[in-house]
């Protein structure tokens, strides 16, 4: 089943040297951009990330700190990277834990100016947990018949979550689905806004679900001696001193830039991320 665009959709994917968040960079990204038209681009480009590389990353995507030593920095390259992006929406498999949040770290480390705002995000590998629990190479297997051919190689990780969302919009359309808290529904459906709720776990604030959105559309904490209470709150009455901690701490820096707007707007000042 093909999807249903109103606007480019963006898969991509990272490599990076390590998996923390706040201090680890991207050695290798690549973006399959699809149009609404259906019509397909391709963005590519290994970086050096300026750091080591470490031993584990390396022996899953291959790439050495030789290999990238004279390669672009990300900086060189985020205005393009950006550009290619444009307005579109964002897909990818387990991007919502972490491709995403360090790829806006990354933007914001250089000053790039990048917004999520108004875009909706499909993790694919959300979907694929809900109704069939496995990894991109198992759902490869299972939706596509085939076997995943260079698997952590940054080009066939996104040309295989592109073939899986569509197959699974085939093989889920109509079933029944029972979520979370109860509520009987059905599997996703093929439209970009809904497929982006739907792989969701919770509304995140944040890029990295520190922060959550409560039903009334407020902040809350998701983690701490504060979690489950309202940022608000927390920096109003509960604990004023915790704002401070927090932009002294190694929080993401997306992270500090929602708090500092909560606590701007706190302030009567309107700001936006």
């Amino acid at each position: 089943m093909e999807l249903n665009l109103k606007r480019p959709l963006a898969f991509f994917d990272l490599e990076t040297t390590g998996l923390n968040i706040a201090h680890d960079r991207i050695v290798e990204i690549a973006i399959l951009k699809i149009e609404a038209s259906g019509k397909s681009e391709n963005y590519h480009a290994l970086l050096n990330p300026e750091i080591p590389i470490s031993a584990e990353s390396a022996s899953v995507h291959g790439y050495t700190n030789e290999m990238v030593a004279d390669k672009p920095t990300f900086k060189e390259k985020a205005k393009e990277i950006a550009d290619f992006i444009g307005n579109a929406d964002l897909a990818g498999y387990n991007i919502l834990k972490f491709d995403l949040p360090l790829l806006m770290e990354e933007f914001l480390r250089v000053d790039c100016d990048f917004s999520l705002e108004g875009r909706d995000f499909i993790d694919v590998m959300n979907i694929f947990m809900k109704m069939e629990p496995r990894t991109l190479k198992g759902a490869y297997r299972f939706f596509c018949h085939a076997e995943l051919e260079g698997a952590h190689g940054a080009f066939a990780d996104t040309e295989a979550t592109y073939e899986v969302l569509k197959a699974m919009l085939d093989r889920y359309d109509g079933v029944p689905y029972e979520d979370a808290k109860g509520n009987k529904t059905q599997g996703p459906v093929n439209d970009v806004p809904e497929l982006a709720q739907f792989s969701s776990h919770h509304r995140n604030a944040d890029l990295c679900g520190q922060i959550i959105y409560d039903d009334q559309g407020k902040e809350v904490f998701q983690f701490g001696k504060h979690k489950g209470k309202r940022v608000e709150d927390v920096f109003r009455s509960i604990d004023r001193n915790y704002y401070d901690w927090m932009m002294n701490s190694d929080f993401p820096l997306y992270t500090k830039k929602l708090i500092t707007k909560i606590k701007l707007e706190m302030g009567g000042k309107k700001t936006q991320i």
